[in-house]
């Protein structure tokens, strides 16, 4: 399987840095191909702007939506948007590996979200591509999540509340929308206060996930 690894935290050193070198070694040892992109070694670029297009339809105002429409049936986005756009083509399985910021995902990855699925590439609601007929339906997609608080923060009635409601906007309005099969997220709770005992059992923990969702190939 083709899987492409989409990865978002700053620190080399840190437990999801570990979760993701493990999670890449594993995945290839399975027979699998695996890409990974990572943003914050990659500098990749957050905001979509108009440097995101090499040739604009409109040059006296700028609309988002008009002009990724025209860049994706011309081929005019960004050399960093068409070499990302290249991964999510070859890729039959996109893994989004993240921590929880404000309950939601980091800028940089909504950023490489916002670029990459851009309109006419990942969608088009002109002609209602969306959801089940969503341009990058056929490929699956997982989210691998850590929070800094423990579960009970995030549960049904805990402070944050339940983290799956707070999930299902990233899961059916991106993913879904998309055309991607949704695989049930995987979380680690209260990432940064870990035992390295528990560090251990996590990482076996998200290593069996992978063997139950990527059989040896």
């Amino acid at each position: 399987m083709n899987i492409l690894y989409i990865f978002a935290h700053p620190e080399p050193k840190s437990f999801n840095s570990s979760m993701k070198e493990m999670a890449i070694r594993h995945l290839k040892e399975k027979g699998n191909e695996v890409k990974l992109s990572d943003l914050h070694v990659m500098d990749f670029k957050p905001v979509l702007d108009q440097d995101d297009f090499l040739q604009r339809k409109k040059n006296d105002s700028f609309n988002a939506f008009l002009e990724q429409m025209n860049a994706s049936k011309e081929g005019t986005f960004s050399e960093d948007i068409m070499n990302e756009m290249e991964k999510v083509k070859w890729a039959d399985f996109l893994i989004f590996h993240f921590p929880i910021y404000f309950s939601g995902m980091p800028a940089i990855m909504k950023g490489w979200i916002d670029r990459t699925f851009a309109a006419g590439f990942a969608f088009n609601p002109v002609k209602q591509n969306v959801y089940e007929e969503g341009l990058l339906k056929g490929r699956k997609a997982m989210m691998v999540i850590t929070t800094g608080a423990e579960e009970e923060w995030y549960s049904k009635g805990g402070k944050h509340g339940d983290i799956r409601e707070l999930l299902r906007y990233i899961t059916h309005c991106t993913f879904e929308y998309v055309g991607l099969e949704v695989m049930d997220t995987h979380l680690t709770f209260g990432a940064g206060k870990m035992s390295e005992q528990r560090g251990n059992e996590e990482l076996d923990r998200y290593r069996e996930k992978l063997n139950r969702i990527f059989p040896q190939t």
